[in-house]
């Protein structure tokens, strides 16, 4: 595994400053470019300590501490922005996303979510959006969407092929569900995919079909490819402007590094496009699907990260179940209320847990850091035995394997995943997004109440990350911080109040605990001297409000490498 760069030599000498303290003034080559002052500095260093100003030079934090102190470092030429008593914090991760695909999503998909995202309440809203998009468009063009919530519509059920004819039968309509895991085609679309009664199942996937006729009802399961591989991907151009969505979008939530959870290698040239014509100024972070050319070797792999500060291929991501909300996360005690027709269902997996165990053992012997995709309880076993494995076969010191979303973990499976020195990213934001249908649908009370066991976690010691998973729900840090720490569901209730954790450990959640997850913790997560001057600037501080106003704080401004990009 790639480690992060070594503080340059000059964060001894801001150290050395800080701790001398007094009213000299830096000689010129070491004056701070920029001075933030009057400010409460939450570091997120050693015991949490609060701070009144920070000095940057070159991109790095010079010095941290006293309004008087830091004032004592400026130079001739040192510019300073008085905070007027606002909060600073390292700036955010975007922990486990998509990058740049919530751009892609919004400026060319339909937008076919329900409220509290979007505004689609049934299958007929969906219809009448589709259909207006093919209005406008040629003859036997895609059309695209993206979002639909089968739990969400008045109906209570997925839109098929004869829902999405309605909206056109010449244009080839594809849309994807919510989580990511289904997707639904109307007629044309199954034709151009010669999807018939005779497709048999792909592996680790479903094509539904009618119960009397056998004919495909336009909904896939897992392997959404077999269509999504005909939909038109960007072109360059398109490609870059998603970017720029994005990259926009990010900041002005105070993210200032995101982690692409796969795919992350083929993206790289656009990256790097948008990098040089000022559209990309987060850093980005990528673990590449093994569907899309895994590297063949460390060396291989850091070739694709040729910015290191700030674009960098760093691993691997698997996938060992679907979502819980598309009934296709693998559990060992069947769903809480039962698809039609079945008894007992409980999901699937993608794939055997020895094919799991194998592939792991690949990456995890060639030195890759690997983050696999569970959901399920079932799935988190197969992640904890493919693991295990790995490590008694090749022993590796701080590995920092992942597990992703990890929605369902018991409590021996956390015992499992501190012995291993295992790290989760939780998706926490499913107990306001889909709480509610956890507890009466999906999970029932008593596991609803355990989904993302944020301080079930803490309480062994491991440390862990929150994520929105975007574009399955839209980035906000602090949102994931609010449901951490209150567990309000969207209908208000609370699910699973003995999960809650405080305020602070929610906030390292997205700062601190996000880069050392990803090895960077020598660089960025905190407000110390030598790391990247990345801070998000708040209205409020999020230690003192009501803990129930956390979403609600504004954004102030971003700051990346010294630099102010969203905000003033």
């Amino acid at each position: 595994m790639m480690r992060p760069h070594r503080l340059r030599c000059s964060c001894r000498l801001s150290v050395l400053l800080l701790v001398l303290g007094g009213a000299m003034r830096a000689p010129a080559s070491e004056a701070p470019d920029m001075l933030f002052v009057n400010g409460v500095i939450i570091t997120m260093a050693g015991s949490n300590q609060v701070a009144e100003a920070v000095a940057v030079r070159a991109g790095r934090i010079l010095a941290v501490g006293s309004n008087s102190i830091v004032r004592g470092l400026r130079g001739a030429a040192t510019k300073t922005v008085d905070l007027g008593g606002k909060t600073v914090l390292p700036g955010f991760y975007a922990a486990h996303d998509h990058f740049p695909s919530a751009g892609r999503v919004a400026l060319f998909n339909v937008d076919l979510n329900s409220p509290p995202i979007g505004a689609m309440r049934n299958i007929d809203d969906i219809v009448a959006a589709l259909r207006a998009r093919a209005d406008q468009a040629p003859a036997g063009n895609w059309i695209l969407g993206r979002g639909y919530d089968d739990t969400l519509v008045a109906e209570r059920r997925h839109p098929t092929r004869h829902d999405l004819d309605r909206a056109s039968t010449t244009h080839p309509i594809w849309i994807v569900h919510t989580s990511g895991h289904l997707g639904v085609g109307n007629s044309r679309a199954l034709e151009l995919a010669h999807i018939t009664k005779d497709t048999p199942n792909p592996s680790g996937g479903v094509v539904r079909k009618d119960a009397v006729t056998g004919e495909p009802n336009g909904i896939i399961e897992e392997s959404i490819s077999l269509v999504g591989r005909l939909t038109p991907g960007l072109t360059a151009a398109q490609q870059l402007v998603a970017i720029q969505w994005c990259d926009a979008e990010y900041l002005s939530k105070g993210v200032t590094t995101t982690i692409i959870a796969g795919g992350g290698g083929p993206l790289t040239p656009a990256l790097l496009e948008a990098r040089e014509k000022g559209w990309l100024r987060l850093r980005v972070r990528a673990l590449t699907a093994s569907t899309t050319g895994v590297p063949r070797s460390l060396a291989e792999l850091a070739r694709l990260s040729p910015v290191p500060d700030q674009i960098e291929v760093s691993g691997v991501k698997l996938l060992q179940d679907g979502s819980l909300q598309g009934l296709t996360g693998y559990l060992t005690v069947p769903y809480h209320r039962q698809p039609e027709g079945e008894k007992n269902f409980a999901g699937y997996a993608a794939r055997s847990r020895e094919a799991l165990a194998a592939s792991v053992l690949k990456y995890h012997r060639a030195g890759y850091q690997i983050a696999i995709h569970a959901n399920g309880d079932a799935a988190i076993d197969d992640v904890i035995h493919a693991f295990g494995a790995a490590q008694r076969a090749f022993p590796r010191t701080d590995a920092r394997h992942r597990i992703e979303h990890c929605q369902t973990p018991r409590e021996d499976q956390l015992d499992a995943i501190r012995e291993l020195g295992l790290t989760p990213s939780f998706f926490v934001g499913h107990v306001y997004y889909w709480g509610d249908r956890h507890r009466d649908l999906f999970l029932g009370p008593e596991r609803a109440a355990r989904i993302s066991p944020l301080a079930s976690a803490g309480r062994r010691g491991i440390r862990f990350t929150i994520h929105n998973d975007t574009p399955v729900t839209p980035v906000n840090p602090l949102l994931l911080v609010w449901c951490a720490v209150n567990r309000l569901t969207r209908d208000g209730h609370v699910l699973g109040a003995e999960q809650r954790i405080p305020v602070l450990a929610a906030l390292r959640a997205v700062t601190i605990d996000a880069a050392w997850q990803n090895f960077e913790e020598a660089t960025r997560g905190s407000i110390e001297p030598g790391k990247f001057a990345d801070f998000v600037v708040l209205a409020e501080n999020p230690l003192t409000v009501d803990p129930r106003h956390l979403k609600d704080i504004p954004v102030v401004a971003t700051v990346v490498g010294g630099r102010t990009v969203f905000g003033k």
